[in-house]
Protein backbone atom coordinates (compact mmCIF):
# COMPACT_ATOMS: atom_id res chain seq x y z
CA UNK A 1 0.00 0.00 0.00
CA UNK A 2 1.35 3.42 -0.91
CA UNK A 3 2.24 5.74 1.97
CA UNK A 4 -0.13 8.66 2.60
CA UNK A 5 0.68 11.76 0.62
CA UNK A 6 2.63 14.40 2.53
CA UNK A 7 0.67 17.57 1.90
CA UNK A 8 3.22 19.70 3.71
CA UNK A 9 5.52 19.16 0.74
CA UNK A 10 3.03 19.03 -2.14
CA UNK A 11 1.01 22.01 -0.88
CA UNK A 12 -2.13 20.51 -2.44
CA UNK A 13 -4.38 18.85 0.17
CA UNK A 14 -7.44 17.02 -1.10
CA UNK A 15 -10.55 19.19 -1.34
CA UNK A 16 -13.23 17.90 1.02
CA UNK A 17 -16.80 17.96 -0.24
CA UNK A 18 -17.87 20.40 2.44
CA UNK A 19 -15.74 23.29 1.19
CA UNK A 20 -17.65 26.16 -0.38
CA UNK A 21 -16.21 25.64 -3.84
CA UNK A 22 -18.22 22.39 -3.96
CA UNK A 23 -21.43 24.10 -2.79
CA UNK A 24 -23.85 23.87 -5.71
CA UNK A 25 -27.08 24.57 -3.83
CA UNK A 26 -27.00 27.58 -1.52
CA UNK A 27 -27.11 30.51 -3.99
CA UNK A 28 -30.81 30.78 -4.77
CA UNK A 29 -30.12 33.13 -7.69
CA UNK A 30 -28.87 30.15 -9.68
CA UNK A 31 -32.35 28.62 -9.66
CA UNK A 32 -34.72 31.52 -9.15
CA UNK A 33 -34.70 35.05 -10.51
CA UNK A 34 -34.28 37.89 -8.03
CA UNK A 35 -37.40 40.01 -7.65
CA UNK A 36 -37.60 43.36 -9.40
CA UNK A 37 -37.59 45.99 -6.67
CA UNK A 38 -37.64 49.75 -7.14
CA UNK A 39 -35.25 50.69 -4.35
CA UNK A 40 -35.88 54.43 -4.58
CA UNK A 41 -39.62 53.81 -4.32
CA UNK A 42 -39.11 51.39 -1.42
CA UNK A 43 -36.96 53.90 0.49
CA UNK A 44 -39.39 56.75 -0.16
CA UNK A 45 -42.31 54.63 1.05
CA UNK A 46 -40.59 53.66 4.30
CA UNK A 47 -39.45 57.22 5.09
CA UNK A 48 -42.92 58.47 4.19
CA UNK A 49 -44.49 56.04 6.64
CA UNK A 50 -42.20 57.25 9.44
CA UNK A 51 -43.10 60.88 8.73
CA UNK A 52 -46.80 60.02 8.66
CA UNK A 53 -46.49 58.55 12.14
CA UNK A 54 -44.55 61.60 13.38
CA UNK A 55 -47.45 63.73 12.17
CA UNK A 56 -49.99 61.39 13.76
CA UNK A 57 -48.25 61.70 17.14
CA UNK A 58 -47.53 65.42 16.65
CA UNK A 59 -43.79 64.93 17.19
CA UNK A 60 -41.20 67.19 15.58
CA UNK A 61 -38.67 64.39 15.21
CA UNK A 62 -37.79 60.86 16.22
CA UNK A 63 -34.45 59.63 17.55
CA UNK A 64 -34.01 56.02 16.38
CA UNK A 65 -31.42 53.56 17.72
CA UNK A 66 -32.92 50.10 17.17
CA UNK A 67 -30.93 48.37 14.36
CA UNK A 68 -34.22 47.29 12.75
CA UNK A 69 -35.39 50.92 12.71
CA UNK A 70 -32.08 52.11 11.25
CA UNK A 71 -32.41 49.54 8.44
CA UNK A 72 -36.02 50.51 7.78
CA UNK A 73 -35.40 54.26 7.78
CA UNK A 74 -32.11 54.63 5.86
CA UNK A 75 -31.01 51.05 5.02
CA UNK A 76 -28.20 51.24 7.60
CA UNK A 77 -27.11 47.64 8.16
CA UNK A 78 -23.62 47.78 9.66
CA UNK A 79 -22.86 45.99 12.96
CA UNK A 80 -26.55 45.40 13.62
CA UNK A 81 -26.18 42.84 16.41
CA UNK A 82 -23.46 44.95 18.05
CA UNK A 83 -25.83 47.92 17.81
CA UNK A 84 -28.54 45.92 19.55
CA UNK A 85 -26.60 45.80 22.82
CA UNK A 86 -23.94 48.51 22.42
CA UNK A 87 -25.73 51.33 20.55
CA UNK A 88 -23.25 53.62 18.84
CA UNK A 89 -25.34 54.83 15.89
CA UNK A 90 -28.52 56.88 16.05
CA UNK A 91 -30.72 58.74 13.62
CA UNK A 92 -32.66 62.02 13.64
CA UNK A 93 -35.81 61.75 11.50
CA UNK A 94 -37.91 64.94 11.36
CA UNK A 95 -41.40 65.64 10.09
CA UNK A 96 -39.74 68.16 7.76
CA UNK A 97 -36.02 68.63 7.14
CA UNK A 98 -32.81 66.67 6.62
CA UNK A 99 -32.44 63.13 7.96
CA UNK A 100 -29.19 63.01 9.96
CA UNK A 101 -27.34 59.90 11.13
CA UNK A 102 -24.72 59.99 13.89
CA UNK A 103 -21.82 57.70 14.78
CA UNK A 104 -21.81 55.49 11.68
CA UNK A 105 -19.38 52.93 10.31
CA UNK A 106 -19.15 53.35 6.55
CA UNK A 107 -21.72 54.84 4.19
CA UNK A 108 -25.43 55.24 4.80
CA UNK A 109 -27.58 55.16 1.65
CA UNK A 110 -30.64 57.02 2.89
CA UNK A 111 -29.38 59.80 5.17
CA UNK A 112 -28.93 63.43 4.11
CA UNK A 113 -26.00 64.03 6.47
CA UNK A 114 -23.57 62.09 8.66
CA UNK A 115 -22.34 63.57 11.95
CA UNK A 116 -20.29 62.37 14.94
CA UNK A 117 -22.16 60.59 17.70
CA UNK A 118 -22.36 60.99 21.46
CA UNK A 119 -21.86 58.01 23.79
CA UNK A 120 -25.10 56.10 24.40
CA UNK A 121 -23.57 52.86 25.75
CA UNK A 122 -21.49 52.21 28.86
CA UNK A 123 -18.88 50.74 26.50
CA UNK A 124 -18.30 54.26 25.12
CA UNK A 125 -19.33 56.55 27.95
CA UNK A 126 -18.54 54.57 31.09
CA UNK A 127 -19.73 56.31 34.25
CA UNK A 128 -20.03 59.62 32.35
CA UNK A 129 -23.15 58.64 30.40
CA UNK A 130 -25.02 61.57 31.93
CA UNK A 131 -22.55 64.00 30.32
CA UNK A 132 -22.98 62.26 26.96
CA UNK A 133 -26.74 62.56 27.42
CA UNK A 134 -26.42 66.29 28.12
CA UNK A 135 -24.41 66.82 24.94
CA UNK A 136 -26.89 64.79 22.88
CA UNK A 137 -29.81 66.75 24.31
CA UNK A 138 -28.02 69.94 23.23
CA UNK A 139 -27.66 68.42 19.74
CA UNK A 140 -31.40 67.71 19.63
CA UNK A 141 -32.23 71.27 20.66
CA UNK A 142 -29.90 72.65 17.97
CA UNK A 143 -31.36 70.29 15.39
CA UNK A 144 -34.88 71.52 16.14
CA UNK A 145 -33.61 75.06 15.63
CA UNK A 146 -31.92 73.97 12.38
CA UNK A 147 -35.12 72.52 10.91
CA UNK A 148 -37.01 75.64 11.93
CA UNK A 149 -39.70 74.14 14.15
CA UNK A 150 -41.15 75.40 17.40
CA UNK A 151 -42.58 71.94 18.15
CA UNK A 152 -40.85 70.64 21.29
CA UNK A 153 -42.34 67.14 21.21
CA UNK A 154 -39.60 64.56 20.57
CA UNK A 155 -40.00 60.80 20.09
CA UNK A 156 -37.12 58.71 21.45
CA UNK A 157 -36.57 54.99 20.90
CA UNK A 158 -34.96 52.69 23.52
CA UNK A 159 -32.49 54.89 25.39
CA UNK A 160 -31.07 55.39 28.86
CA UNK A 161 -33.11 57.35 31.43
CA UNK A 162 -30.25 59.86 31.55
CA UNK A 163 -31.06 60.97 27.99
CA UNK A 164 -34.77 61.33 28.74
CA UNK A 165 -33.90 63.45 31.78
CA UNK A 166 -31.46 65.58 29.78
CA UNK A 167 -34.02 66.20 27.03
CA UNK A 168 -36.66 67.20 29.56
CA UNK A 169 -34.16 69.60 31.18
CA UNK A 170 -33.96 71.28 27.76
CA UNK A 171 -37.70 71.91 27.97
CA UNK A 172 -38.60 69.13 25.53
CA UNK A 173 -41.55 66.73 25.81
CA UNK A 174 -40.38 63.13 25.36
CA UNK A 175 -42.65 60.40 23.98
CA UNK A 176 -42.02 56.76 23.03
CA UNK A 177 -40.30 56.56 19.66
CA UNK A 178 -41.00 52.86 19.43
CA UNK A 179 -44.63 53.71 18.65
CA UNK A 180 -43.48 55.76 15.64
CA UNK A 181 -41.20 53.01 14.33
CA UNK A 182 -43.54 50.06 14.91
CA UNK A 183 -46.68 51.75 13.59
CA UNK A 184 -44.81 52.83 10.47
CA UNK A 185 -43.83 49.26 9.66
CA UNK A 186 -47.33 47.76 10.00
CA UNK A 187 -48.50 48.25 6.39
CA UNK A 188 -46.15 46.86 3.74
CA UNK A 189 -45.66 48.20 0.23
CA UNK A 190 -45.55 45.88 -2.82
CA UNK A 191 -41.76 46.31 -2.90
CA UNK A 192 -41.53 45.18 0.71
CA UNK A 193 -43.65 42.13 -0.06
CA UNK A 194 -41.32 41.30 -2.97
CA UNK A 195 -38.36 41.47 -0.56
CA UNK A 196 -40.20 39.24 1.88
CA UNK A 197 -41.06 36.67 -0.78
CA UNK A 198 -37.36 36.32 -1.57
CA UNK A 199 -36.43 35.98 2.12
CA UNK A 200 -39.10 33.28 2.49
CA UNK A 201 -37.80 31.45 -0.59
CA UNK A 202 -34.31 31.40 0.95
CA UNK A 203 -35.70 30.18 4.28
CA UNK A 204 -37.68 27.40 2.59
CA UNK A 205 -34.58 26.30 0.69
CA UNK A 206 -32.81 26.07 4.06
CA UNK A 207 -35.72 24.17 5.59
CA UNK A 208 -35.56 21.69 2.73
CA UNK A 209 -31.83 21.19 3.24
CA UNK A 210 -32.48 20.52 6.94
CA UNK A 211 -35.10 17.92 6.04
CA UNK A 212 -32.75 16.25 3.54
CA UNK A 213 -29.97 16.04 6.14
CA UNK A 214 -32.24 14.74 8.92
CA UNK A 215 -31.10 11.29 10.05
CA UNK A 216 -30.23 9.50 13.29
CA UNK A 217 -26.94 10.67 14.75
CA UNK A 218 -26.88 14.22 13.40
CA UNK A 219 -26.99 16.92 16.08
CA UNK A 220 -29.58 19.65 16.39
CA UNK A 221 -26.96 22.36 15.90
CA UNK A 222 -25.61 20.67 12.78
CA UNK A 223 -29.08 20.81 11.25
CA UNK A 224 -29.58 24.40 12.38
CA UNK A 225 -26.27 25.39 10.81
CA UNK A 226 -27.66 24.47 7.38
CA UNK A 227 -30.47 27.01 7.68
CA UNK A 228 -28.07 29.63 9.02
CA UNK A 229 -25.67 28.94 6.14
CA UNK A 230 -28.42 29.23 3.54
CA UNK A 231 -29.38 32.62 4.96
CA UNK A 232 -25.83 33.97 5.02
CA UNK A 233 -25.00 32.56 1.59
CA UNK A 234 -27.85 34.68 0.18
CA UNK A 235 -26.73 37.84 2.02
CA UNK A 236 -29.23 37.49 4.84
CA UNK A 237 -28.53 38.68 8.35
CA UNK A 238 -29.28 36.61 11.44
CA UNK A 239 -31.81 34.48 13.34
CA UNK A 240 -33.54 35.79 16.45
CA UNK A 241 -33.24 32.34 18.04
CA UNK A 242 -31.78 28.92 17.27
CA UNK A 243 -35.18 27.27 17.34
CA UNK A 244 -34.63 23.64 16.43
CA UNK A 245 -35.34 20.86 18.90
CA UNK A 246 -35.75 17.10 18.73
CA UNK A 247 -37.44 14.28 20.63
CA UNK A 248 -38.05 15.13 24.31
CA UNK A 249 -36.65 18.63 23.76
CA UNK A 250 -39.67 19.53 21.61
CA UNK A 251 -41.84 19.68 24.76
CA UNK A 252 -42.15 22.31 26.06
CA UNK A 253 -41.34 24.47 23.06
CA UNK A 254 -38.69 27.25 22.93
CA UNK A 255 -35.71 25.02 23.75
CA UNK A 256 -32.94 26.17 21.41
CA UNK A 257 -30.73 23.88 19.34
CA UNK A 258 -28.23 21.81 21.32
CA UNK A 259 -25.59 19.14 20.80
CA UNK A 260 -28.21 16.41 21.28
CA UNK A 261 -27.94 13.69 18.63
CA UNK A 262 -31.25 12.98 16.95
CA UNK A 263 -32.62 9.45 17.24
CA UNK A 264 -34.80 7.37 14.95
CA UNK A 265 -38.47 7.98 15.76
CA UNK A 266 -37.93 11.55 16.99
CA UNK A 267 -40.03 14.51 16.05
CA UNK A 268 -37.84 17.44 15.02
CA UNK A 269 -39.36 20.92 15.16
CA UNK A 270 -37.92 24.19 13.87
CA UNK A 271 -38.86 27.86 13.64
CA UNK A 272 -36.79 29.95 11.22
CA UNK A 273 -37.02 33.35 13.04
CA UNK A 274 -34.86 34.60 10.16
CA UNK A 275 -33.91 38.16 9.31
CA UNK A 276 -33.08 37.32 5.75
CA UNK A 277 -32.04 39.00 2.50
CA UNK A 278 -32.95 42.70 2.18
CA UNK A 279 -33.56 42.76 5.95
CA UNK A 280 -36.98 41.10 5.79
CA UNK A 281 -38.21 38.37 8.09
CA UNK A 282 -39.08 34.80 7.21
CA UNK A 283 -40.91 33.21 10.15
CA UNK A 284 -41.92 29.65 9.34
CA UNK A 285 -42.26 26.61 11.61
CA UNK A 286 -42.28 22.99 10.56
CA UNK A 287 -42.04 19.67 12.40
CA UNK A 288 -40.52 16.56 10.77
CA UNK A 289 -40.30 12.88 11.62
CA UNK A 290 -36.89 11.20 11.73
CA UNK A 291 -36.91 7.70 10.26
CA UNK A 292 -36.42 4.89 9.78
CA UNK A 293 -39.73 3.57 11.01
CA UNK A 294 -43.17 5.12 11.14
CA UNK A 295 -44.62 7.85 13.36
CA UNK A 296 -46.57 6.75 16.41
CA UNK A 297 -50.28 7.27 16.71
CA UNK A 298 -49.75 10.03 19.29
CA UNK A 299 -47.25 11.87 17.08
CA UNK A 300 -49.82 11.89 14.30
CA UNK A 301 -52.54 13.09 16.66
CA UNK A 302 -50.41 16.02 17.82
CA UNK A 303 -49.53 16.93 14.26
CA UNK A 304 -53.12 16.79 13.05
CA UNK A 305 -54.21 18.97 15.97
CA UNK A 306 -51.59 21.57 15.04
CA UNK A 307 -52.65 21.53 11.37
CA UNK A 308 -56.29 21.87 12.41
CA UNK A 309 -55.50 24.95 14.53
CA UNK A 310 -53.54 26.59 11.71
CA UNK A 311 -56.26 25.92 9.13
CA UNK A 312 -59.09 27.04 11.43
CA UNK A 313 -57.39 30.32 12.37
CA UNK A 314 -56.32 31.07 8.79
CA UNK A 315 -60.01 31.19 7.85
CA UNK A 316 -60.44 34.09 10.28
CA UNK A 317 -57.77 36.25 8.64
CA UNK A 318 -59.31 39.15 6.72
CA UNK A 319 -59.30 42.97 6.79
CA UNK A 320 -61.49 44.40 9.50
CA UNK A 321 -61.27 41.37 11.79
CA UNK A 322 -61.26 42.68 15.34
CA UNK A 323 -58.51 41.30 17.62
CA UNK A 324 -60.99 40.42 20.37
CA UNK A 325 -63.29 38.74 17.86
CA UNK A 326 -60.36 36.74 16.48
CA UNK A 327 -59.70 35.55 20.02
CA UNK A 328 -63.31 34.51 20.49
CA UNK A 329 -63.54 32.63 17.19
CA UNK A 330 -60.09 31.02 17.35
CA UNK A 331 -59.55 27.27 17.33
CA UNK A 332 -60.93 25.70 20.55
CA UNK A 333 -57.71 24.21 21.89
CA UNK A 334 -58.34 21.34 24.32
CA UNK A 335 -57.58 22.21 27.94
CA UNK A 336 -54.80 19.61 28.11
CA UNK A 337 -52.76 21.78 25.70
CA UNK A 338 -53.29 25.13 27.47
CA UNK A 339 -50.28 25.03 29.79
CA UNK A 340 -47.71 24.55 27.02
CA UNK A 341 -49.55 26.40 24.25
CA UNK A 342 -47.65 28.92 22.18
CA UNK A 343 -47.53 32.48 23.50
CA UNK A 344 -49.77 33.89 20.76
CA UNK A 345 -52.22 32.83 18.06
CA UNK A 346 -51.12 35.50 15.59
CA UNK A 347 -48.42 38.14 15.36
CA UNK A 348 -47.27 40.70 12.82
CA UNK A 349 -44.05 40.31 10.87
CA UNK A 350 -41.98 42.56 8.64
CA UNK A 351 -38.30 43.15 9.32
CA UNK A 352 -38.72 41.14 12.54
CA UNK A 353 -41.60 40.00 14.75
CA UNK A 354 -43.83 43.08 14.90
CA UNK A 355 -47.14 44.51 16.04
CA UNK A 356 -49.87 43.30 16.28
CA UNK A 357 -50.14 40.26 18.52
CA UNK A 358 -53.22 38.27 19.51
CA UNK A 359 -52.95 35.95 22.49
CA UNK A 360 -54.99 32.81 23.22
CA UNK A 361 -58.32 33.65 24.83
CA UNK A 362 -57.71 31.21 27.69
CA UNK A 363 -54.87 33.49 28.85
CA UNK A 364 -57.14 36.50 29.24
CA UNK A 365 -58.20 39.42 27.06
CA UNK A 366 -55.74 40.76 24.51
CA UNK A 367 -53.55 43.53 25.91
CA UNK A 368 -54.60 46.03 23.25
CA UNK A 369 -57.53 46.50 20.84
CA UNK A 370 -57.28 46.74 17.07
CA UNK A 371 -58.24 45.24 13.72
CA UNK A 372 -56.41 43.41 10.98
CA UNK A 373 -55.73 45.53 7.88
CA UNK A 374 -54.90 44.85 4.25
CA UNK A 375 -51.15 45.20 3.74
CA UNK A 376 -50.25 43.61 7.07
CA UNK A 377 -48.19 40.44 7.07
CA UNK A 378 -48.94 38.10 9.97
CA UNK A 379 -47.94 34.66 11.19
CA UNK A 380 -50.46 32.08 12.36
CA UNK A 381 -48.98 29.96 15.15
CA UNK A 382 -49.64 26.56 16.69
CA UNK A 383 -47.88 24.41 19.24
CA UNK A 384 -49.45 21.15 20.41
CA UNK A 385 -47.91 19.29 23.31
CA UNK A 386 -49.61 18.46 26.60
CA UNK A 387 -47.61 18.50 29.83
CA UNK A 388 -47.60 14.68 29.93
CA UNK A 389 -46.62 14.28 26.26
CA UNK A 390 -43.08 13.21 25.49
CA UNK A 391 -42.95 15.44 22.41
CA UNK A 392 -44.73 18.36 20.77
CA UNK A 393 -45.47 19.80 17.33
CA UNK A 394 -44.75 23.37 16.20
CA UNK A 395 -46.23 24.78 12.97
CA UNK A 396 -46.46 28.34 11.64
CA UNK A 397 -47.59 29.99 8.41
CA UNK A 398 -46.71 33.47 7.15
CA UNK A 399 -49.50 35.27 5.28
CA UNK A 400 -50.22 38.59 3.59
CA UNK A 401 -53.58 40.17 4.40
CA UNK A 402 -55.21 41.21 1.13
CA UNK A 403 -58.41 43.22 0.46
CA UNK A 404 -60.17 39.89 -0.22
CA UNK A 405 -58.74 37.89 2.72
CA UNK A 406 -55.20 36.53 2.75
CA UNK A 407 -52.45 35.08 0.59
CA UNK A 408 -50.23 32.30 1.90
CA UNK A 409 -46.58 33.38 1.61
CA UNK A 410 -44.99 30.32 3.23
CA UNK A 411 -45.55 27.33 0.97
CA UNK A 412 -43.26 24.61 2.30
CA UNK A 413 -45.45 21.47 2.56
CA UNK A 414 -46.53 19.84 5.79
CA UNK A 415 -45.09 16.42 6.68
CA UNK A 416 -47.02 13.75 4.77
CA UNK A 417 -45.85 10.92 7.04
CA UNK A 418 -47.52 12.64 9.96
CA UNK A 419 -50.78 13.21 8.08
CA UNK A 420 -51.36 9.84 6.35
Amino acid sequence: MAPPEDHTTTGHPPTPDFLVQHDDWSDLRERQELPEIDWDRLSAYRMGRLKQMLAKHDAAMCLLVNPISLRYAVDYRTYALFQSHIPTTYLFVPQEGPVVIHGTYGKTPGADAVRPGRPLAFFDGGPNLDEGARLLANDVREYLREIGTDNRRVAVEYVNPSLTQALMQQGLEVIDGVAIAEEARVIKSPDEIACMRWAIAVAQMGIDKVKQALRPGVTEVQLWALLNYANLANDGDWHDGRMLASGPRTNPWCQEASLRRIEAGDLVGMDTDMIGPFGYFADISRTFFCGPGRPSRRQKQLYRNAVAEIEHNLKLVRPGMDFAEFQRQAYPTAEAFHANAYTCLLHGVGMCDEYPRINPGFRGPNFFPGTLEAGMVVCIESYMGAEDDKEGVKLEQQVLITPQGYELLSTYPFEERLLD
